[in-house]
């Protein structure tokens, strides 16, 4: 299978047959990830409307909603999920329900059950298996696709991220803002009013649950403030991502 070449401007050149997730073997996906370098986050998202939609759905942690913005301009019914572990910032709340209100979404919020003992003190390494990871896996179910507002340049761990590859699952996942940096990402917040987490602007550049999230000083790495002083760098819900061009 063969892709013309990607135009300068307007949309992704089409397949003849839009394929499901199965359809697309590794060798595409490698092909697609050279074409997705050249391409905006909007074209991608446009990609995966025309193969995925209603069977697609995007993940937000509320930190701001870019990628929302993005996808709503591409499909206002996307389905937009967000994991309710029990222990969020309330200003996190609050940015979910803003953002609710400023683009109508098509919302779904997966809830978790509370334990007697809350899961970050009796098991704060694994608290986010039970929290995040499974209620992440309750949400996929009978999707063909997702998408993340991953970033390859908010941590070490991301910074090889793939903008499309296909997950344990044998899901399609998209990381359409992967090639953006932090100053494209307050570009577009500005320019677009875009709502972000007021904890942004209070020393906190990466949102997680409240026990296990501390503010960062100036210069410091990003991410430094979840799970300070673990072993952990991340929750567990883009880890098990097999980059395309490396599967075997």
């Amino acid at each position: 299978m063969t892709y013309a070449v990607l135009p300068e401007r307007g949309k992704l050149p089409a397949l003849a047959d839009p394929p499901v997730a199965a359809d697309l073997t590794d060798e595409v996906l490698v092909e697609l990830n050279a074409r997705f370098e050249r391409a905006s986050a909007g074209q991608v998202i446009e990609w995966a409307v025309e193969r995925f939609h209603p069977h697609l759905c995007l993940t937000a942690s509320m930190t701001d909603a870019v990628l929302i913005d993005v996808a709503t301009k591409v499909e206002p019914s996307i389905e937009v999920v967000f994991i309710d572990t029990g222990y969020h910032f309330p200003e996190t709340l609050a940015t979910l329900e803003l953002v609710r209100r400023r683009y109508g979404l098509n919302l779904r919020i997966m809830t978790v059950a509370q334990p007697t003992v809350p899961l970050w003190k009796s098991d704060p390494v694994h608290c986010c298996t039970p929290a995040k990871v499974a209620q992440l896996e309750r949400a996929l179910a009978g999707k063909a696709a997702w998408m993340s507002g991953l970033r390859r340049q908010e941590a070490s761990t991301r910074r090889d991220a793939p903008i499309v590859t296909r997950d344990k699952r044998g899901l399609i996942k998209l990381n359409p803002l992967a090639t953006w940096t932090d100053l494209d990402v307050e570009g577009y917040i500005a320019d677009h009013d875009v709502p972000v987490n007021p904890l942004l602007r209070q020393g906190y550049p990466s949102i997680g649950c409240w026990p296990c999230t501390k503010a960062v000083a100036p210069g410091e790495d990003p991410r430094s403030g979840r799970w300070a002083g673990r072993a952990k760098t991340e929750c567990g819900l883009h880890d098990e991502v097999i980059p395309a061009d490396t599967r075997s």
